[in-house]
């Protein structure tokens, strides 16, 4: 009867105990079985090897997230249900009202903000720079900067953690002056915690202050402390795109974008975890590096080139010479991602292929030893 899912191919995520421990603590009849059971590798008890040999149903988090965990543990079948985000929780108060207006069902049946489609531009504008101007207040309050809602805002939230790679933005300052000098603006808004043992995550985060110290004024950057949930309801709906940089394939799903994507910010990602099922290239966002399911590992020069391609040659064209197409991306945004990517298509999932498919095999195995 258990469903198990495969949450991060980051081997922390992977419990294992030596197993001079598991006789002490479970106790020598307990710990004969785990052994005939073959959750025992190396010498230790492998707490994954444990949930796929009891487990009647294995899932991934997302389509790529599958790939990566059959390699990881070959022999296993595993499935894919894709993370989603609670609609409700995450559309800020502009846009709340806005499908209020126009998608009165929203709430219950996220799927039908595919109908966003029908919500004139100028309203999905004039929403967001509602919200965009709720995230400046914030970020006024929290650090005494005063930002410039007419300017482009990239906003950066993460567990600040190595394979996020916060720094893969601030990389080439030289380019970033470049690309902010040729009269298209930019400014970032940043946020994350370093778990306190993570000395390489804390290292992070001071690179990013230094980099924000060496750009000053011609390119705004603020990091703002305490991140928790109610300062990424501020982020998710404020900025005008959210940046994605994972290093390739650790991304297991992120649901952050998704956030972003139900108050109409289009990401700019690299392509693993769940934007390799939400891209639609200008359409829904763009992408950083190369897209297929067959690239399986980041090239970070490659990464960084198209990023600052993307952004000088793209995005910031397309956001300050043609708001109203800007709109239109930000419209399907919502309409594509939004209605797909959230948590009652992800349950409702987990009931037909995950939940049912366990019950009926149980019930198939109770009726042949009748």
């Amino acid at each position: 009867m258990c469903v198990f899912t495969t949450h991060t191919p980051v081997p922390a995520g992977h419990d294992k105990f030596p197993w001079d421990l598991v006789t002490p603590v479970l106790g020598p009849r307990r710990a004969d079985l785990l052994q005939r059971s073959q959750c025992c590798i190396g010498g230790t008890l492998n707490m994954t090897y444990l949930a796929l040999r009891f487990s009647r149903y294995v899932n991934g988090v997302a389509l790529l997230h599958e790939q990566v965990s059959e390699s990881m543990f070959p022999g296993y079948p595993i499935d894919a249900i894709t993370n989603g985000v609670h609609a409700p929780t995450w559309v800020s108060r502009p846009f709340s009202e806005l499908f209020d207006r126009h998608i009165p069902n929203w709430p219950r049946s996220p799927q039908y903000m595919r109908y966003a489609l029908g919500i004139p531009r100028a309203e999905i504008r004039k929403a967001h720079a509602a919200a965009k101007a709720e995230l400046l207040v914030e970020v006024q309050l929290r650090t005494g900067r005063e930002l410039n809602p007419d300017v482009f805002t990239i906003g950066f939230a993460r567990r600040a953690t190595g394979y996020k790679r916060a720094g893969l933005f601030f990389s080439d300052l030289e380019r970033l002056r470049r690309i902010v000098r040729s009269g298209r603006p930019m400014q970032v808004v940043l946020a994350g915690l370093a778990h306190p043992n993570d000395v390489s995550g804390q290292d992070m985060i001071r690179a990013v202050f230094r980099a924000a110290e060496e750009l000053g004024d011609e390119l705004p950057v603020v990091y703002l402390e305490g991140y928790n949930m109610a300062l990424a309801r501020f982020m998710v709906s404020g900025v005008d795109v959210w940046l994605n940089t994972p290093l390739k394939p650790y991304e297991a799903s992120g649901t952050s974008g998704m956030k972003a994507a139900l108050n109409g910010v289009p990401s700019l990602s690299v392509v693993d975890g769940w934007w390799y099922e939400g891209l639609l290239e200008g359409v829904t966002g763009w992408a950083i590096g190369p897209v297929g399911r067959n690239v399986t590992q980041s090239d970070e020069q490659l990464e960084r080139d198209d990023m600052y391609g993307k952004l000088e040659n793209t995005i910031l064209p397309l956001f300050y010479d043609d708001p109203d197409g800007y709109a239109a991306v930000m419209r399907h945004a919502i309409a594509l991602n939004g209605s797909f990517f959230n948590a009652q298509r992800m349950l409702e999932q987990y009931v037909t292929s995950a939940y049912h498919h366990a019950r009926e095999a149980a019930h198939a195995d109770d009726f042949r030893m009748g």
